[in-house]
This record gives C-alpha cells, structure tokens and sequence, in this order.
C-alpha cells in the first residue's frame, strides 16, 4: 500500500503544528515545513516514530521566491505522490494604514498568498500523481471582515479565499481545494485583558478557539469530504455570524 504524504507549512507551532499531528492520526506521513526554528517539528517527529509515521522536516523563508522553490524541490525529492497541502504558515500584524511601507506589504503578501499560490503551482504534478488529493488554506474571517488597522493582512487573506476557489474550479477533478477560516484562535500575547474580554464578548460559543478546533476542520476536508471542493470553513464559536 503506497504512503500517503501531506505537506504542511508552518509546522513548527501553533495551528500548523496541530494540523500535522491529526492528519499523522490519520494515516498521513508528513512533509513539515519551518521557517526559522525546528524544535516544534522535530518533536513530533519523535512523538510519531513509534506508531510508524514519519516526520521529514523542511526548512523554507517563504518570504522569498528562492524560499518557495527550495520548498517545493526539497518536497519533491521526499516524494512523487502528494495527497495534501497544508498551506497554514502566515504572518499577522498591527499596523495603521498610514504606516503600511511597502516592504511590510510585499511580505505579508509573500508569505500569506503568494507562497500557497506557487508553490501549489510547483507540486501540482506531485497531486495530480496521487489517486486523489487536496490543498487546504488557512485564511481568516478577516478576508471578508476586515478588522481596523489589519489592512495589508486582511488583503492577503481575501487573495488566499478567492485562490480557493478559483482552484477549486481549475483543478477538478484531480485536485480539490478548501479553506478554514479561524476566527479569534489562541490570543496574540500582546492582546491585553481588555482586549481578550471584548473579542470573547462578540463570540456566541463564549470562548476563544483552540489549535486542536482548526486542525479538526482541516483533518475533515482532507480526510472526510470526497465530494466538497471551493468551500470556506469558518472555524469561529459563531463570530462571523453576530451582529
């Protein structure tokens, strides 16, 4: 029986550490993508050595054009068959319009919607290879409710929602492609009480999201939903919904 692989960018922490592990759960070996510190991903490789998954670490500046390629040429002489990609790395920060330079904005548009854009270009021979496959892109609720002072970000993740779908039209049948969209999920640390107590004010579940809520969403559509492609999962406790 042929492995299945999945590549997850950012998988060193957070969201796109939780990802690799419950696709791991389910039968994935994984390609785990990191930007600047390894420790996260080599742990889950150790943590998963013993049920038989393996764990290939791959180290990429997604900010970059070169980055993007060493990605997707360190990906391909890991594997010929892609099942899924996991586009999860992104960046996120506050900032004023008035001071948005273009340096901030070229990068942010880089790593958040570019990265996904190529290097899914770059592998989709690899997913095409496979019996069938998937990408799943993390954008944010943001890309369709823009929050002040989050310009240059919420740009990038609107770009990232309608390459969903412009792919998930382009690619199928081979191919299908999918999105989440977390709502407040693990709290920025500079977030004061304040600011906590005034988002969790606006959720109906009452509660921040966790990494494990996101990597639920996306271990579905990567693993239990033949038949869903261009669709946008907001992972939110109901945020997007309330007045």
């Amino acid at each position: 029986m042929r492995a299945k692989w999945a590549l997850v960018t950012g998988a060193g922490k957070r969201l796109g550490l939780e990802a690799a592990r419950a696709l791991a759960r389910r039968g994935y070996d994984i390609l785990a993508h990191v930007n600047g510190s390894t420790e996260g991903a080599s742990a889950l490789r150790d943590e998963l050595a013993p049920a038989g998954r393996r764990v290939h670490v791959i180290q990429a500046d997604l900010s970059t054009a070169a980055g993007q390629e060493a990605l997707v040429v360190q990906t391909k002489t890991c594997t010929s068959t892609l099942d899924a990609i996991v586009h999860n790395a992104g960046i996120f920060e506050r900032v004023p319009f008035a001071e948005i330079d273009r340096a901030r904005y070229d990068r942010m548009q880089a790593i958040n919607c570019e990265a996904p854009f190529f290097i899914t270009q770059g592998l989709l021979g690899e997913l095409r290879a496979a019996e069938t496959s998937c990408v799943v892109h993390v954008t944010d609720i943001a890309a369709e409710r823009p929050l002040s002072a989050y310009a240059h970000y919420s740009v990038s993740k609107a770009s990232l929602l309608m390459l969903t779908r412009a792919l998930a039209v382009e690619l199928a049948p081979a191919v299908r492609v999918n999105a989440v969209a977390p709502g407040t999920v693990m709290f920025p640390e500079d977030f004061d009480e304040a600011t906590r107590t005034r988002f969790l004010a606006r959720i109906p579940l009452g509660r921040e999201g966790s990494a494990s809520d996101v990597a639920a969403a996306v271990a579905y559509l990567v693993c239990d939903a033949p038949f869903v492609t261009g669709q946008v999962i907001a992972v939110d406790g109901g945020r997007s919904v309330a007045l």
